[in-house]
């Protein structure tokens, strides 16, 4: 096992320790933020805390800690928890738990996820497996059940504590792939990719990873991302209750959205190639309550730009110091890998957030499987 935890700044780290151990922690308040001279600095509203490589490559309890493409805050075990996306037929789909995101050490065994039937799911293919799946996103609900978006039909599955399928939400059926279903307009392995719960407990909301077949506009914009959001009825019954439409920068795709209030949430854009490496940006988006429903929109790359919620910068991630941090690919920043997990990890004292990611390595050993932990600025 190879670790790695760097801090950058004094008063960041005296305060840092809390503020990734559990939700809801104050930090001490921090000095006034200067981004010009301040060394942590990603962005006027970002500051870059520290990094971990300790769970990469990790062997627990008979199975690799790998593949993990979502994060969450489960209470009633006092842990982080994680879901590892696909890693063949032979590997069940899991759910890794673990403390202390500066310094993580997994807790216990996985849970598996299971059929109603007691059959594991596992990370085959589709097209030859019936138990296949691709769990990406990750919530866990007030009464302690998991929600978990799989992108493979795509999926949003309710499990209880003992892993076993409990649900299905409903999926309109335009978000199923093209090929695999009569409707389908989504492009396999760019499906319900981010998955995140209101701290009230009463709104689940999914994110499309890509656009759908359908939002393409006439001059070829592929940016209008899909979000649906769900509510939760007295009955404990869940609702698809409206579409929201999401404008990705040109070249960009949502790996993961998270919740920081009832009504905004924060959602990562992201792109890779060989020769850039990885690119991840962070944007605000609130008002989700007044949003516009575009479930009966049938094409939103020709719908009027009015429909889109507005989003807010917060800051590029390469610009960030890269914290002596290793890349076992080329990046523009070594810091930088495959995040596509993030949560909402407290609220420091002086009004900021703390934020972390955690990469997805792919089952790769030319990629890491890296938590970064963030100080941000929201509006």
């Amino acid at each position: 096992m190879r670790k790695n935890l760097v801090f950058v700044g004094a008063a960041v780290a005296a305060s840092v320790a809390l503020l990734v151990a559990q939700p809801a922690t104050a930090s001490p308040a921090r000095p006034g933020h200067h981004p010009a001279t301040d060394p942590a600095a990603c962005s006027s509203s970002i500051d870059a805390i520290s990094y971990s490589d300790a769970l990469n490559k990790l062997e627990a309890y008979g199975a690799e800690v790998s593949g993990l493409s979502s994060l969450a805050w489960d209470a009633r075990q006092n842990a982080w928890v994680s879901a590892l996306d696909n890693n063949g037929q032979t590997t069940p789909e899991y759910v890794w738990s673990f403390r202390n995101l500066s310094d993580p050490k997994v807790i216990h065994a996985p849970l598996i996820l299971r059929k109603p039937n007691g059959t594991p799911y596992d990370g085959g293919n589709i097209a030859t497996d019936p138990n296949a799946a691709d769990n990406e996103g990750l919530a866990v609900l007030k009464d302690g059940d998991y929600a978990v978006s799989s992108e493979t039909e795509p999926s949003i599955r309710i499990y209880g504590r003992n892993g076993v399928q409990k649900e299905s939400l409903p999926i309109p059926a335009r978000f199923g792939v093209t090929g695999l279903t009569p409707q389908g307009q989504a492009t396999s392995n760019a499906t319900l990719e981010g998955l995140t719960l209101t701290p009230n407990g009463k709104t689940l909301i999914a994110s499309m990873e890509g656009a759908l077949s359908g939002d393409v506009s006439t001059s070829g914009d592929v940016n209008s991302h899909r979000l649906l959001v769900y509510t939760l009825g007295k009955r404990g019954q869940w609702t698809l209750e409206k579409q929201i439409e999401y404008k990705t920068d040109s070249g960009m795709r949502i790996p993961e959205i998270a919740a920081y209030s009832n009504d905004a949430i924060i959602v990562e854009e992201a792109a890779w190639t060989a020769t850039t490496g990885n690119e991840v940006n962070l944007f605000s988006v609130t008002g989700l309550s007044k949003a516009a429903d575009v479930s009966r929109v049938t094409n939103l790359g020709n719908a009027p730009a009015r429909l889109a919620v507005h989003k807010t910068a917060l800051g590029d991630l390469v610009n960030c110091p890269t914290l002596g941090a290793p890349a076992l690919e080329f990046q523009q920043n070594p810091l930088l890998d495959n995040f596509e997990g993030m949560a909402i990890t407290g609220r420091e004292r002086n009004g900021r957030y703390g934020v972390s990611l955690i990469s997805d390595d792919n089952n790769s050993p030319q990629q890491h499987t890296r938590i970064l932990n963030l100080s941000v600025k929201l509006p």
